[in-house]
């Protein structure tokens, strides 16, 4: 009971500071589909081949080695057969979510990097499991997710997040600034996420305990520890500073499990060689691994040629990729100031009228090309120019943040929130029907009504007028153009019945 408790604690205070989101729709159908009693195995086999790409993908995983040694599996149906109902959806599940979550919609995250990161863990897990004859059907994907809670903080927390990520080296550290900056980690976030989904406890609560193994309940103390351990060993597969931190890791193995030197050396070899490949099947843009063993023969070969000891190659190597991290840190955070000020309007840090348009072109572009819904607000200040005047347009630009500030703390991190002129702003609100956003763009004027700017003794309040429009899947061929003038139609709408309000046109009437 306490365990629960504490459980629902952690959910409800990560959900009080952002929404979750929601699972892949086909992700949905795929554990829907194995919950069934009746044939799990045709519903699941049916949900997959829906999807000819994932079909494909997943039989190439299914022949890979990775999973069967055997090969000669030519569809779902004898690949479930073969490896099982729960490793096929793992396996499916894997490619559906690294596939859905591949583009964070917030710069300074490197999302291949991460998914990179995430599948040589999820290999490492796997091999080692195997090692120590711990396998179970989800481990695969217990650990490809085990870091997932970092990219769903990254998305709601943005930038100040992304620059905690590139300033702390390791996973320890990451939870502990974690910790004090928000008072949960991204172990937590993950697993409040995946119970969100109605994933399993046996991929839940590992992942939940991963940072600290020793914690974990007793059913789920192997697992946690296996994904501590393929985390370690997926950051040395990546970093070519292996040949020096490797051996610590080889004590940590031989402490723990009783491994020795050639059998964890031979686990690193076959971590990268054997993820390389799987992160072909998964379409991800990432650097080609090199064998540990290879690395030591590069490093002996270079010992040799220059005469140098052991102690001095390995520290003008390491100077090296410090000076070239440092290089490619700051070319990265001056390229990211450059775009700040291309896209961010100055006084407000939101996005720019430029940025607003050319979101808006994508954003319809997509919603034609799945047929979903896209809703667009525009909305003004209620008579600023009279506030302007009356308390001067430095008080004025006080208000304008102020709404700014309240705007962006009311959006989902898929919104987009833009100035779009003087005290004009506008909002897209991806794949949200016109009931959704006219929920929203209530609760947003309430906020604006309530905000209170202090001027010297006086508290000033102000009001908005919005217009609201949304285009459907019958109503999406409508220009962008089009769009905005009918939203701005909308608006004028609001003034001249009163102002405070918000007014919608229906995009059908529009287009005829």
């Amino acid at each position: 009971m306490q365990k629960t408790s504490q459980h629902t604690n952690i959910i409800k205070l990560i959900e009080n500071s952002f929404q979750l989101p929601s699972p892949p729709a086909i992700a949905v159908n795929i554990l829907n589909a194995v919950r069934k009693d009746d044939e799990p195995l045709t519903a699941l086999g049916d949900v997959i081949a829906k999807d000819p790409a994932l079909t494909a993908k997943m039989l190439k995983i299914a022949n890979s080695g990775m999973f069967y040694s055997k090969g000669n599996i030519s569809n779902i149906q004898r690949a479930m057969v073969a490896l099982g109902t729960d490793v096929i959806k793992n396996i499916a599940l894997s490619f559906v979510i690294t596939s859905d979550y591949r583009d964070s919609g917030k710069s300074g995250f490197n999302m291949d990097r991460f998914w990179q990161q995430s599948i040589v863990a999820a290999v490492a897990a796997e091999l080692l499991s195997r090692q120590l004859n711990q396998q179970t059907d989800n481990i695969f994907v217990t650990a490809l997710l085990n870091d997932i809670g970092i990219l769903v903080i990254s998305q709601a927390k943005g930038d100040i997040y992304n620059r905690l990520i590139r300033e702390v080296n390791d996973n320890d550290h990451l939870v502990e600034a974690e910790n004090n900056l928000y008072g949960y980690n991204h172990a937590q976030v993950g697993y409040a996420l995946l119970k969100h989904w109605n994933l399993p406890d046996d991929i839940c609560e590992p992942i939940l305990y991963h940072v600290d193994p020793d914690r974990a309940p007793e059913e789920h103390k192997k697992t946690a520890k296996v994904l501590y351990f393929s985390g370690l060993l997926a950051s040395l597969c990546r970093d070519y500073g292996a040949t020096t931190t490797a051996p610590v890791l080889q004590e940590q193995l031989e402490k723990d499990y009783g491994l020795t030197d050639e059998q964890s050396y031979r686990l690193l070899d076959d971590a990268a060689t054997k993820s390389n490949e799987i992160i072909k099947l998964f379409e991800i843009q990432a650097e080609q691994m090199v064998p540990y063993s290879v690395l030591l023969q590069q490093a002996n070969a270079e010992l040799t040629r220059i005469n140098l000891s052991k102690e001095q190659m390995v520290l003008e190597l390491n100077v090296a990729r410090v000076k070239s991290e440092r290089m490619a840190r700051q070319l990265y955070e001056s390229n990211a100031r450059l775009r700040e000020l291309v896209y961010r309007d100055g006084l407000t840090g939101l996005y720019n009228h430029r940025y607003f348009h050319e979101t808006l072109d994508k954003e319809l572009s997509r919603a034609r090309r799945y047929h979903s819904s896209l809703s667009l607000i525009i909305f003004d200040i209620d008579h600023f120019k009279k506030t302007n005047d009356r308390y001067g347009h430095p008080v004025g630009d006080i208000i304008l943040m102020n709404i700014a500030k309240a705007v962006c703390s009311a959006v989902r991190p898929c919104d987009i929130v833009a100035r779009y002129g003087g005290d004009e702003f506008s909002i897209i609100l991806p794949e949200t029907g016109a009931e959704g956003a006219r929920v929203f763009a209530s609760r947003l004027r309430r906020c604006v009504e309530g905000i209170a700017t202090n001027h010297r003794d006086q508290v000033i309040y102000v009001t908005m007028s919005a217009g609201l429009t949304t285009t459907t899947p019958e109503t999406n061929e409508i220009t962008k153009d089009e769009l905005i003038l009918a939203t701005d139609q909308a608006l004028m709408l609001s003034k001249s019945s009163g102002r405070n309000q918000i007014s919608s046109l229906d995009m059908r009437q529009v287009e005829s």
